[in-house]
């Protein structure tokens, strides 16, 4: 059986292109797998995009009309598009399916939905994790303010096209070895709209939108990550002949943070400590996205260890709470060392029992001993 297109949208057969739109827009902004984690949410979500596609499309929404799939192999190889249980309506629908449709539709609407728009936003680390409030400058179309949206100049009206006679389409007639064939089309003249505008809006030249430069307040919320989106309802494109404008996605890019580096909710740095600090355990200030932090460190930390701070991160976009910050441990060795020092470590090597072995004569108590006393 053919799959019911229209049903996965919620709607009933004849729905228009609007009532389509919306009702996509509506299931995929509540389905889409970045907002909804549930695990039928992909498939659902694949399934509404196709009908959408499919009853978009005018090509593929004819078929779907005749209760055929415009999916199946034989109705794109050129075979019967009905599907299982379907009747033949007649002399006219075979035309309609072979030949291009020779059943007229009606003019379409001038107005219609505008496009989505996209544009990307660099933020500091300290923006995305706390949240703030930025200003974007878009380029986009907008209604024009001089015939709003009618695209007509002032005093003057749409006129119903000459070519038509106000139908949208245009109708021939074409021999083939089933007789004559009426084959409809838009019509050239008024691009299916059934109407002409013989005196269009000087400011918009009867596009009914103008292209304009405006700044937009976007609020990012806190915790938002690199490459996420944030969707401003009703500040896209403006349509066609002053249709309802789409949406503007805010795409945030992260810049390069100098100390820390992000992992989801958490956040990390690295903290070179002196081999004595890391000895005798010490306590460092250390400066964090809240303000400067006591990092105790206690005494005999090796370098490799990882410390924790708790709820330093970011927060948790879809959850309470925030993620922490951790700190990588680097003990550094010294390079250069004075008499003085050197003689007091070979002293604490001494005490410690720590001397290294010099030449294969090494003492039995050494540190070679000690490694292979560990082996037996």
């Amino acid at each position: 059986m053919a799959t019911d297109y229209y049903g996965a949208l919620g709607l009933a057969p004849g729905a228009t292109d609007s009532d389509i739109k919306k009702a996509y827009r509506r299931l995929a902004r509540d389905l889409h797998p970045d907002v909804n984690p549930d695990p039928g949410a992909k498939e659902r979500f694949q399934q509404v995009s196709r009908a959408y596609e499919a009853l978009t499309d005018p090509e593929k929404r004819r078929i779907v009309d005749l209760g055929g799939d415009p999916y199946d192999n034989g109705a794109r190889a050129g075979g019967s598009p009905f599907g299982a249980g379907a009747g033949f309506g007649g002399l006219g629908d075979i035309m309609d399916a072979f030949f291009g449709g020779a059943t007229a539709r009606g003019p379409r609407s001038r107005v219609r939905e505008g496009g989505d728009a996209l544009i990307r936003v660099e933020l500091d680390l300290a923006e995305t994790v706390f949240g703030t409030t930025t200003d974007i400058t878009v380029d986009t179309a907008v209604l024009c303010d001089s015939c709003t949206g009618a695209g007509t100049a002032p005093g003057t009206h749409p006129t119903t096209c000459s070519t038509c006679n106000g139908r949208g389409e245009v109708q021939s007639v074409q021999r083939s070895f089933l007789g004559q064939v009426i084959a409809s089309r838009p019509c050239p003249t008024c691009s299916g709209t059934g109407q002409v505008i013989p005196d269009p809006c000087p400011k918009c030249a009867g596009e009914g939108r103008v292209r304009t430069r405006r700044t937009i307040p976007v609020k990012i919320p806190a915790g938002v990550e690199d490459g996420m989106r944030i969707r401003l309802a009703g500040h896209g494109e403006v349509g066609p002949g002053g249709g309802p404008a789409g949406d503007l996605y805010v795409e945030v890019h992260e810049r390069p943070h100098p100390v820390f580096t992000r992992d989801g909710e958490d956040l990390h740095c690295r903290v070179m400590l002196p081999m004595t600090a890391a000895a005798l355990g010490t306590t460092l200030k250390l400066e964090t996205l809240d303000g400067n932090e006591d990092l105790d460190i206690k005494p005999g930390t090796q370098s490799g260890s990882v410390l924790t701070l708790r709820a330093h991160g970011a927060p948790r976009l879809r959850a309470t709470g925030r993620g922490n910050l951790l700190v990588h441990i680097d003990v550094q060795t010294p390079t250069r060392l004075d008499e003085r020092q050197q003689e007091l470590l070979r002293e604490l090597a001494s005490l410690r029992g720590e001397e290294l072995p010099v030449g294969s004569g090494a003492p039995q108590g050494g540190l070679f001993s000690r490694v292979r006393d560990a082996f037996k």
